[in-house]
């Protein structure tokens, strides 16, 4: 029988969360209500306990709005594990229609925390991101919200995504000063392979760069990165010598990754895998798993085998020199 998923405790909190956090954004859309309930059956019996969501996943398509919170309320009531699963989701992101247009006022923030209660079934959610920031919007104003939410019982934890390393900070010495909860949590995008700049048309997503890990590293901010597997690029379906996918997803993945930094962190990858008798996609998680400071990444599974196969690595630990090497440019 596998292994449960390891645990750890969230610092500042007593959460003490999987230590691979399921993504479900593709819930509410390409995986359908069936299959979403087997991946989370699946991931619960592996002792898994730790869900990550938001208000506007599957907003993108038609039907149901919010379809990944609402599936996943659905299967807590239906399964009777509310208060057993910790489900962090994010509010405050621009509408799709108008993705240039900040919604983090008072207002917004109460709007999009409301319905992702009544969406989840819960009294209270465990830990609640802000899913972009406006840097135009005094920090103070925001975490007086969450404060206020905080005290009303709707959320246990606030946490932040997409924020840079000055926000972050000043955010948290505003809470400091004036006696707020601070947040306990950052999502950026993090993976080992470094995405192309060119290849991103939102500018509000926040990448894990030199600043912001020092700033990790300097605080122990925990980290729950979103995008930890770069879209497959270490699975064994891309290299120099891999005749590239045509398919639209092929194609979307090397034009983030696509660079020979990326290749040789792969050939690496590689290296290390064969060496400790382990899938290339265990070693990539490792590298996150093992860094300084906290580190849930999230794993976003379409099938049980790429479940399977994500939770298995909970348990790879890697030196501080197989990290370095790993990550060299």
């Amino acid at each position: 029988m596998p292994a449960q998923i390891r645990r750890r405790l969230l610092p500042n909190t007593d959460l003490n969360l999987s230590v691979l956090c399921l993504g479900t954004g593709p819930f509410g859309g390409e995986i359908s209500e069936d299959e979403t309930f087997r991946l989370l059956d699946a991931y619960a019996e592996r002792g898994g306990n730790f869900l990550d969501t938001a208000e506007v996943y599957s907003n993108w398509l038609p039907g149901e709005p919010s379809r990944s919170e609402s599936r996943i309320g659905r299967w807590l009531r239906s399964r009777r594990l509310s208060g057993k699963i910790f489900v962090a989701t994010k509010g405050g992101n621009p509408r799709l229609t108008s993705p240039t247009v900040s919604r983090l006022s008072p207002e917004e923030i109460r709007h999009d925390l409301d319905g992702s209660l009544d969406r989840l079934g819960l009294d209270t959610i465990p830990l609640y991101y802000l899913h972009r920031d406006d840097p135009a919007r005094p920090v103070g104003e925001i975490i007086d919200t969450l404060a206020e939410a905080v005290a009303a019982g709707k959320i246990r934890y606030i946490a932040c995504s997409n924020w840079t390393h000055q926000r972050i900070a000043a955010a948290q010495d505003y809470a400091a000063a004036h006696g707020r909860p601070a947040f306990v949590a950052d999502q950026p995008r993090w993976s080992l392979a470094r995405v192309n700049p060119e290849s991103q048309s939102d500018p509000t997503m926040v990448e894990m760069n030199d600043d912001l890990y020092a700033y990790h590293l300097k605080t122990n901010l925990p980290a729950v990165p979103y995008s930890s597997q770069a879209q497959g690029f270490f699975s064994g379906a891309y290299g120099r010598a891999i005749a590239h996918p045509a398919a639209r997803v092929g194609e979307k993945v090397l034009s983030y990754y696509g660079n020979e930094p990326n290749f040789s962190r792969l050939d690496r990858v590689t290296q290390l895998a064969r060496q400790l008798n382990r899938p290339a996609t265990h070693v990539a998680l490792a590298f996150l798993l093992s860094q300084p400071f906290p580190v849930f990444p999230i794993i976003g599974p379409s099938s049980l085998p790429h479940l399977e196969d994500s939770l298995a690595a909970h348990d790879l630990a890697l030196t501080t020199d197989q990290v370095r090497w790993l990550d060299r440019g």
